[in-house]
């Protein structure tokens, strides 16, 4: 995402100017004439933030270079001759590329700033600590802009939420909350808790996943190899003689020839198929689908769903109040799951029931058709007793052990699945060697070839 300026004027012929956060110019040119239109002023242009080289003579002589980005070489140039530099270049970078910084180092800040915060140092020093400690560039220039933007008399909650592409939405949200609620260090607690959890679930998942899937395609790889290949060499030294071929190995033989028959168009079908799969889902309604159908394969979709539902209960637990006005906590909960069919439901089934119709809040819940009975029964029991917020905490808990603990029985099953498929390859290709050990032609036949 990249940062846009824009500049226009009103009916009156005051100045309008604001920024938007756009994938390119010409999508944030659409975005602003949308605004333009909706709000009735003329739109002058548009300006992206890009990253500028500035070299610079410090009044004690040395030389210093670096980088800064900002709309124009003009606003740099005006913020070094401020602080007494001699300006002797600035170019605009020719290779701007921004890449969002890791989870890791998003966790490491929210997590950082929280210890910070309990030994009650300064927001600004921490901010200042934290942009000289990271390594990520991306996230080094979001907390100076941050810094710059509290610097300024931003509100905190605008200037977090600037930075939700990078953050996140409920990252963003909190932490711009964090700023007004009095107890700024609780709140990065319970952000950094919420972002290592996710994080952790995310790298087992990957760690549990990696090895079975490329020891499979490393047995698959090598019994096609001795099917495709091997087998039909080995028999065109039995295909002068009078030799009777076993079931399997003619069954291995049918097999290449059919793959040597038809790989020209089989092997680009499936990489086109693939190719299909993975573009379907980086589509707004094939990532929908996909999440959709995600939650209930057997085992592995029980799982996801339980760590959507404890992502769901531990945001909401974290940001409700008793004041009934929890529609926008139950949205920004909703999109915290990742998952956008669940994100879907709530927003477009049970949110709608408690703004529109006024209906209870477990029953417009069970409307949605995406949380579980248990779920659902410790928040009506929650409701009935004034103790939302702690029976949502308690679900959170509750899911969170059940999914570490139904994780490493996956992971197993996941493994135990892999050796017994790896046992069967290993098994036909024991027994189509066994098979063409065992296959010799008669000493007629060897005899009359000699001749």
């Amino acid at each position: 995402m990249n940062e846009f300026r824009f500049i226009g004027t009103s009916l009156v012929g005051e100045t309008v100017r604001g920024n938007i956060f756009a994938p390119s110019r010409r999508a944030a040119w659409r975005r602003v004439q949308a605004l333009a239109d909706k709000h009735n002023f003329n739109l002058k242009g548009i300006e992206r933030r890009s990253t500028f080289l500035f070299k610079v003579r410090h009044p004690s002589g040395k030389v210093i270079r670096g980088e800064q980005k900002a709309y124009t070489g003009d606003e740099i140039r005006a913020a070094l001759e401020r602080q007494g530099l001699v300006v002797l270049r600035i170019e605009k970078k020719l290779l701007d590329f921004s890449f969002r910084p890791s989870t890791t180092d998003l966790v490491l800040f929210v997590r950082l700033a929280a210890n910070m915060l309990k030994r009650k140092l300064p927001f600004d020093e921490v901010l200042n600590l934290l942009a000289a400690d990271t390594g990520s560039r991306s996230l080094r220039q979001m907390i100076r802009d941050l810094n710059s933007d509290l610097r300024g008399g931003m509100d905190a909650q605008h200037a977090f939420l600037k930075h939700q592409h990078i953050l996140g939405k409920f990252a963003a949200y909190m932490l711009g909350l964090a700023s007004i609620s009095g107890n700024m260090a609780e709140m990065f607690e319970a952000t950094a808790k919420y972002l290592e959890r996710k994080n952790e679930f995310n790298k087992q998942v990957r760690a549990a996943l990696i090895t079975p899937t490329i020891t499979l395609l490393a047995a698959l790889g090598v019994f096609v190899w001795f099917i495709w290949f091997l087998i039909p060499d080995m028999m065109d030294l039995f295909m002068n003689y009078n030799v009777e071929i076993p079931p399997i190995t003619r069954g291995s033989l049918a097999f290449a020839g059919f793959m040597d028959a038809n790989y020209w168009w089989l092997l680009p079908s499936l990489v086109g198929i693939g190719i299909v799969i993975v573009a379907a889902s980086r589509t707004t309604r094939g990532r929908f689908l996909m999440h959709k159908y995600m939650i209930r394969i057997p085992a592995l979709g029980d799982l996801l769903h339980k760590l959507n539902l404890e992502t769901f209960c531990r945001v909401f637990g974290v940001m409700y109040s008793g004041s009934g006005e929890n529609e926008e906590i139950m949205k920004i909960a909703a999109e915290a799951t990742g998952n956008t069919y669940i994100e879907h439901q709530i927003k477009t089934i049970t949110v709608p029931l408690m703004v529109a119709k006024g209906t209870d809040l477990v029953q417009s819940m069970e409307a949605s058709g995406v949380f579980k009975p248990m779920t659902l029964a410790r928040f009506r029991s929650g409701t009935e007793t004034g103790s939302v917020r702690e029976s949502a905490e308690e679900m959170a808990d509750f899911y969170e052990n059940e999914t570490r603990l139904k994780l490493e029985v996956t992971v197993e099953s996941i493994k135990t699945a892999v050796a017994v498929v790896i046992s069967i390859l290993v098994a036909l290709l024991t027994l189509v060697s066994t098979e063409t050990a065992f296959m010799m032609p008669s000493a007629s036949d060897i005899l009359q070839t000699g001749i």
